[in-house]
């Protein structure tokens, strides 16, 4: 999970602190068949397909075949409209239900990674956004709210509650963003990701220099098992989580 405080640069504050994100509209003469929904949409649609880099207003407005004034009717800048999208990216993640009096907080601690490593994959541009705003909206919030909860669970004193959410959704963030940037390359290919694998594989294995380190990871690659990238992708974000999991218990042993 990137840091919810860090401060962004210049004078500029979060949409949500602005009280802007409520907003429908500036007022009477809205453009017709517009409204905050439907920009947000567009805009999530925009950054999956063509990327961060990519997004600009004016390619947002071609989109929803308006002009780009009538889009600075429902919000100011791009920032606060990216601020937007990456809110609505958050309900996504299916939040496990804490007030369940059979809960195991192990499971829904899988969960709640687990979902967190698949929406930051779907989208690789929230990534980056997440460390660049305060990403404060309310479904950022609900979510960041449930992982307090599930974590209070453990029965780890309070004054270590953020240190484990830390090394489990910083974990995370990390994992997913990597995975997603190795699926962005497999696609800018045109191979299959285990095409993709084979060869860059192949290719390292060719350098005389790599040689020594080509010859070990491939032995550990085939130890761990899996038929194809995804699966060995899986595997290793398991294990990986599952010593976390095995890290917070031995915590709790120790209640310092």
């Amino acid at each position: 999970m990137a840091d919810a405080g860090r401060q962004q640069t210049g004078s500029r504050t979060s949409v949500w602190i602005q009280g802007k994100a409520r907003r429908s509209g500036r007022g009477g003469g809205q453009p017709s068949g517009l409204d905050r929904e439907r920009i947000t949409t567009v805009s999530v649609r925009l950054l999956d397909t063509e990327g961060l880099a990519k997004f600009s207003m004016r390619r947002l407005a071609a989109e929803l075949n308006v002009t780009a004034m009538s889009v600075y009717w429902y919000v100011d800048t791009k920032d606060d409209l990216l601020e937007l999208a990456l809110d609505a990216v958050m309900a996504e993640m299916e939040l496990p239900d804490v007030t369940a009096a059979d809960a195991d907080w192990r499971d829904q601690l899988r969960t709640l990674a687990q979902e967190y490593r698949t929406m930051l994959v779907r989208h690789p541009w929230v990534s980056p956004l997440a460390g660049r705003f305060l990403n404060i909206g309310p479904r950022y919030l609900a979510f960041a709210r449930t992982v307090q909860q599930v974590i209070r669970r453990t029965g780890l004193p309070v004054h270590r509650v953020t240190g484990a959410i830390s090394a489990v959704f910083q974990f995370v963030y990390g994992y997913g963003t990597i995975e997603g940037h190795f699926h962005a390359r497999v696609t800018a290919t045109g191979m299959t990701p285990d095409e993709y694998f084979r060869t860059a594989l192949d290719e390292f294995a060719d350098l005389p220099e790599a040689a020594e380190v080509a010859q070990e990871s491939t032995e550990i690659m085939q130890a761990r098992g899996g038929d194809t990238v995804q699966e060995m992708m899986d595997r290793d974000f398991t294990f990986a989580l599952e010593l976390l999991v095995a890290g917070i218990e031995a915590m709790v042993e120790r209640a310092d």
